[in-house]
């Protein structure tokens, strides 16, 4: 099994086979510096056009950067050579809103009906902000940020519904400002923060604890700054107690053909 170290320098196909092999199961979070990462919802096309909506609703949690047409597992916008169903390194299934199997392919769960969205993910701003000499001490710590389920909800759509999730960074207090203009840059990434210095105000209680991901303690001269995130799609099945879903695993995202750069707005 490879690590992440091992997949430095190597291309950005080079390290999808290697996902698609079997060879890489872990997150992606720093992984494949400068391109594009991608959250992923598959639902039956029956429901595919109102998860649209949603998207269009809720741009800020699910920026949506790519569809599949129905039973074609290639991204064409992203990543024309891709496999939706074999390149991510570990995914989620979840039925009637129950999380049921965490397969490191989808292959066996594919059908003809299925349509594949591509959302948009903060670690593709957090390029931007390496590049800037931003502490970003997840990444230091070769883990995920912490993911919190929030108070605030979607607007609704068809069926579904649910509460936006969140991830963390702690920013120092003098770079605030600098990282809300970075990832503001990448509105197709998340954009702006949601919430910055009153966690409470979303509904997070304790830093401590979150959902997802790794706590990270803040220091005296941090601020937690919230940023939408595209694992909203995984409670908002839970919530709308969707019949089928197929997500990525949180941290384990899409590794698209695209720089970071390219979907930058100034």
């Amino acid at each position: 099994m490879m690590n992440k170290a091992q997949l430095q320098g190597l291309s950005i196909e080079q390290i999808r086979k290697h996902i698609r092999d079997g060879a890489y199961t872990g997150d992606t979070m720093g992984v494949a510096d400068g391109h594009v990462q991608a959250n992923l919802v598959v639902l039956p096309k029956e429901v595919a056009f109102d998860f649209l909506v949603f998207c269009q609703r809720n741009p800020k949690p699910c920026p949506l950067l790519d569809v599949t047409l129905p039973g074609s597992p290639v991204p064409e916008l992203l990543a024309p050579g891709a496999d939706i169903r074999t390149d991510i390194p570990r995914y989620r299934v979840f039925r009637h809103g129950e999380l049921v199997d965490e397969p490191t392919d989808i292959q066996s769960y594919w059908r003809d009906d299925l349509v594949a969205f591509l959302l948009g993910c903060s670690a593709t701003f957090d390029n931007a902000l390496r590049n800037a000499h931003m502490p970003l001490r997840f990444l230091d710590q070769d883990t995920i940020p912490p993911v919190f389920v929030t108070n605030v909800q979607c607007r609704k759509a068809g069926s579904f519904h649910g509460p936006i999730v969140a991830t963390m960074r702690p920013i120092p207090n003098d770079l605030v400002v600098k990282a809300v203009q970075l990832s503001g840059r990448f509105p197709s990434a998340h954009g702006t923060p949601i919430q910055i210095g009153y966690p409470e105000r979303i509904g997070v209680s304790d830093l401590s604890n979150p959902d997802y991901g790794t706590p990270l303690p803040l220091k005296p001269s941090e601020v937690p700054v919230f940023w939408a995130c595209g694992v909203t799609p995984q409670s908002v099945a839970m919530a709308s107690r969707t019949e089928w879903m197929i997500t990525h695993a949180p941290g384990h995202m899409f590794l698209s053909d695209r720089h970071y750069e390219q979907d930058a707005v100034v």
